[in-house]
């Protein structure tokens, strides 16, 4: 992962920036990370050969309260892409008006190289080198890409061990016997579709039966496929690392999930057939497009192409700022992943909060707040698009700067001190 990706990233903010009313001394703050750690994680193998992995912790920024963020175990992780993840996950939770910061983590590895008990060796190994950096009150870390509830898991374990306390608050995303909250699994696409729901007509042109085409058909990409298909859109093509499943009357995704549970992929599935390019998904013509998988997958080279009426970013930053351009200059709408994927940070911070408390929290509770924020933040950021006739991304990135220096700002401003000399 090169820096473009950081510097893509910056570009959203000067996008938003004259629009702002944000302080130079915030701008300048948000410009770097508060804090880059990169450790080694050895690693015993089930051979007996020993592997060393590099892994990766940032906080971007803390002001208004710890940061927050995933742990991906990708081969592409580098300190690049963490720092930029980081910096993402600052605007989010900032745009949900969640008390937390922005955080990331990772391990450059390709988990499905490793045993069972490789991935539990290497999950503890993380926490115990990033041990110091982490914590309830200073960097929550949570699943991301190739982590799930039972990494989440070893690893609020092993800081449990490492502390000789029990110390819940440190981990979100955990299972629900280790203090995880229910609807955490579903949460990053429930918030999608409520954004969804709440733009309604905007997105689909009020079509009776809005056709979907979802790039990513991992935990939220199916989860909001499904969801989708039960709530009368017709999800014509999804698509995995293996393959690209496509039928313009509507695929069986019930089956398609089955599919994938049993085999691990796509291929030979039981609805639908397969395209020769899973590319070609990305240029279907239908009302959404959902990106759910990684960073980049639409861009300069192929935005001129895109025939979707909506482009909803469920994956981190799948759209590029070159991209956007040609797509505002089309008329294709793009609801921004700061907003549309935000669902999974803020049941997050329901968990976060439950620990604390020494609370359960039930799944109806979970589901019902939920909604009310997605839906509110929404609400918020379609008034701000309106307001000052920017697109729906742009207010998103307005709002959260708004927010973050207002915080900064809070803590004194060369106005403060020229104030106070006087």
């Amino acid at each position: 992962m090169s820096d473009s990706l950081l510097a893509d990233a910056g570009r959203r903010l000067d996008a938003a920036r004259p629009e702002a009313r944000i302080s130079e001394e915030a701008l300048a703050r948000l410009s770097q990370p508060r804090s880059s750690l990169k450790v080694s994680i050895p690693v015993r193998m089930d051979n007996g050969t020993l592997k060393v992995f590099p892994g990766y912790r940032v906080r971007h920024n803390s002001t208004r309260g710890p940061a927050k963020g995933g742990i991906r175990f990708h081969p592409r992780v580098d300190m690049d892409e963490t720092i930029t993840l980081a910096y993402w996950m600052t605007f989010k939770t900032a745009i949900m008006d969640l008390p937390f910061g922005g955080g990331k983590g990772g391990v450059t590895v390709d988990p499905k190289t490793l045993s069972m008990a490789e991935l539990e060796r290497l999950s503890r190994g993380y926490v115990a080198a990033v041990a110091d950096a982490i914590g309830p009150d200073t960097d929550i870390p949570a699943p991301d890409v190739a982590t799930n509830e039972l990494v989440m898991g070893w690893m609020a374990d092993e800081y449990a061990k490492i502390h000789r306390r029990s110390v819940p608050a440190v981990i979100t995303g955990k299972p629900l016997a280790l203090g995880g909250i229910p609807g955490r699994s579903s949460a990053t696409s429930d918030g999608a579709l409520h954004v969804i729901r709440e733009l309604g007509a905007t997105l689909t042109g009020g079509a009776e039966e809005p056709r979907v085409a979802i790039q990513g058909f991992g935990n939220a990409g199916a989860q909001l496929a499904q969801s989708l298909a039960d709530d009368n859109y017709r999800v014509v093509a999804v698509s995995d690392s293996s393959a690209a499943v496509h039928d313009p009357e509507g695929l069986d995704i019930t089956a398609l999930r089955k599919h994938k549970s049993e085999t691990g992929s796509l291929a030979d599935p039981p609805s639908g057939s397969e395209l020769d390019d899973p590319e070609e998904l990305l240029i279907l013509e239908v009302e959404l497009l959902v990106p759910a998988a990684l960073e980049g997958a639409i861009h300069e080279g192929n935005a001129d192409r895109i025939q979707a009426r909506t482009i909803v970013e469920v994956a981190n930053g799948p759209v590029t700022s070159a991209a956007d351009e040609i797509l505002d200059e089309a008329g294709v709408k793009v609801v921004p992943d700061i907003l549309a994927n935000a669902g999974g940070v803020t049941v997050s911070w329901y968990e976060w909060v439950q620990n604390r408390q020494g609370d359960r929290w039930t799944e109806a509770t979970v589901r019902s707040r939920l909604r009310e924020r997605m839906v509110n933040q929404t609400q918020q950021v379609r008034a701000l698009s309106r307001e000052r006739e920017v697109p729906l991304r742009t207010a998103a990135w307005i709002l959260a700067l708004e927010r973050l220096g207002e915080a900064m700002d809070a803590t004194g401003n060369e106005r403060t001190f020229r104030s106070g000399s006087s």
